[in-house]
Formats: structure tokens, sequence, C-alpha cells
């Protein structure tokens, strides 16, 4: 078969972004072509996976993510189907990795339900939840494909859910001890320091500016002794602008995204993810089977990961950040993380955690042969 696969934006290390990536290389692996249709497109490409760019112009976001469903209608024409990883119309199977736009914006207030940008992005999401579409539907998150059936009413033979899919190396393996010790020696962290953890683009989202604060909160004599590095895709200036007003600018360091994550799992000595949303929250499942204790927010859909495996604490929404605080010093002040890292290992052991991007190949594959 012929299949397009259709984003807005890909980048190396967005999470949905590499499942893309990965899903079109099994499918690829199975005799199909997969070609890529997307507005922007940063980083190498592959050879075997050729990139269609559609760069619509517009003055607004949702104006262009408008214009480039309506020019991949055309461009598109002649493939077997369409896989979508952002909401658009015609579309023949959609991978969920975003959260339900409707269940989001009816907490807000009714003033952001008036705006272009608001309908906008409602069509959009209509087209692919509403129940006489038909598009087929890759849930990576039971709580989130709840909240689409309770806003749009779509019907469940719709939904096809997926394990997780993060890849064996996040695992700690033999190597764990040189790894951590590698990469403390290079960025100067001293084995009686505390190293936390932030990764994933998106700062805001992520709560990365509830991490700094946390960081500024702690005692005085524990904060002049623990440093948080985050990896992402993003601009800095406004977190790194809030880590100097708070006094802990020398403590924080930002990283552009890069490919030695595991380095960093083995490295550091606890994960902070106070997120706002997460759909999933992939990020936190590899922590988990890397033995890297956790500290999340009950926002992420992966969550559910981190209390099962006892391999740290997810903390009640709606969010605290006197809680947060309270519960980062506990962690990094206590003797509990090393009973966290054993369970965290032990659940990557016993769980399937693996087998995400298989089974939406097998998917992809079932609806659109039928």
């Amino acid at each position: 078969m012929k299949i397009a696969f259709c984003l807005f934006k890909y980048f190396p290390y967005g999470g949905m972004q590499r499942d893309a990536l990965r899903i079109a290389r099994l499918l690829l692996a199975r005799g199909h072509r997969v070609e890529f249709f997307a507005l922007e497109w940063h980083g190498p490409r592959d050879p075997q996976l050729p990139v269609h760019l559609l760069p619509e112009r517009g003055l607004s976001n949702h104006r262009r993510y408008a214009r480039f469903a309506q020019a991949l209608a055309e461009a598109a024409r002649g493939f077997d189907g369409r896989v979508g990883f952002n909401r658009m119309p015609g579309l023949d199977v959609y991978y969920a990795a975003d959260s339900c736009f409707a269940a989001r914006m009816a907490q807000r207030a009714f003033w952001h339900r008036l705006s272009p940008r608001y309908r906008a992005f409602l069509a959009a999401e209509g087209a692919v939840f509403g129940p006489a579409a038909r598009t087929h539907i890759l849930a990576i998150s039971a709580g989130e494909a709840r909240r689409y059936q309770a806003a749009w009413g779509t019907p469940a033979q719709r939904f096809h859910h997926l394990p997780p899919g993060i890849t064996p190396d996040r695992r700690a393996g033999p190597d764990a001890a040189a790894l951590r010790a590698d990469l403390r020696a290079e960025f100067g962290i001293g084995e009686d320091e505390l190293l936390l953890l932030a990764v994933g683009s998106g700062f805001r989202m992520k709560g990365l500016d509830r991490s700094v604060r946390a960081l500024a909160a702690l005692p005085a004599d524990l904060r002049a002794r623990t440093r948080l590095i985050a990896i992402g895709r993003d601009k800095p200036a406004g977190y790194l602008r809030l880590a100097r007003r708070l006094g802990v600018a020398d403590r924080f360091t930002i990283l552009p995204g890069r490919d030695d994550v595991p380095r960093f799992l083995q490295g550091a000595d606890l994960f902070v993810h106070p997120a706002r949303y997460e759909n999933t929250g992939a990020v936190l499942i590899e922590a988990v089977v890397a033995g890297l204790p956790v500290l999340a927010s009950g926002a992420c859909g992966y969550a559910e990961h981190v209390t099962a495996s006892g391999c740290g604490r997810v903390l009640d929404e709606p969010f605290s950040q006197r809680a947060f605080d309270v519960a980062l010093a506990q962690a990094l002040g206590g003797a509990v993380r090393a009973a966290w890292r054993d369970a965290g290992i032990a659940y990557g052991q016993a769980q399937d955690l693996w087998h995400l991007h298989a089974r939406a190949a097998d998917v992809i594959e079932q609806v659109l042969s039928s």
C-alpha cells in the first residue's frame, strides 16, 4: 500500500514525531510505501521515506493548519490511506498523541471559546472524533480516550488501544554505573551532589517553571548541593530569567534535545515532571525502567505506571506548588530513592512496555486494507 503520514511539524526530539518515524519504518519493512507530508521538517530525512513540504502561509497557526489540510487533500490524492499525527479532516487513522481540546477548553473561561482559533481547533477535532466521522483512532491513553468519548460521543469501536512503546535501551543495564560516572564527570557533578532531570519539549506544558520554583524552595543546605538539568526543544529565555530571579541560576541548565538520554537517566537522582497536562508522557516510563525515581503530577496519562511500579510519587490534582516543593525536599532528603530504583527496574523486567509501534502498524494495515 501507499500510505501518507501527515503532521504539521517534525523535529527529531518530539515524542510524537519519533513515534511517527518508527511506525513508518515498520510499515516500510513490511513492504509498504510511506511518504510524509508536513508544514515544516527540521532535522535529517530518511531517503526511503520521502518528505513533501506544504508550507502554507497565514498570520496564525490555526489558519496555516487549516490551509495545510486543504492542500493535503489534493497532494495526497492517489494514496491508499492517510495517517495523521495532528487533528485534521480527511484522515483514515489518527494517532492520538494530543489531549482532548474540547475537554480542556470546557474548563476555561467562556471568552476563550469565542475566538477563531477555538472554532478552528474544535472543528479539526470534530472531524476526527465526531460521531459521524469515519477516522479510526490509535489511542495511547485509556483515560484520554474516555475524555474524547465523553466530549464527542465517539463510537467505542473506532478506538484501537495501544500499549506503551519505549525502546529497551532505556532499561538499566550492566553499563549503568559507567553511564552515571561519565555523565556526572562531563557536567562536573560530584557524588555528594544531587541531580534533578527534566526531559520534554514544550517547557510550560511539562511544568519546567514548577520544577525551577521547587528547586529554589529547597532548604538552603539541600539546595546548595542540588542541580537541575532540563532537556528539550523550546524557548529557554523565560525559564533562565525565572531561575535568576529566584537565585538558582547557577544550579540550573537547559540543553537542547539530544540522543544520549540513557546517560542522563542513569546519571540523575530524581526525574521531575510536574506537567500541566500530558496525554501520556512516555518519558515517565523511560525513567521508571531506568531505575530513576519519578516525581510527577497526576495530569500525566502514564503517571499510572509510576504508581504501579512503586518507582516514585504522583501528586494529586489540582496541582499545588507547595505540595510539590515539600515532596521534592522529602524525596531528596530521605533514603527512599534506593527502594524506588529497585522497584522501577523490576517493573521494566516484568511488564510489556515496548510494542506500541508494532501494534500501531498492525492497525494501520487492517484499517487501510478494509
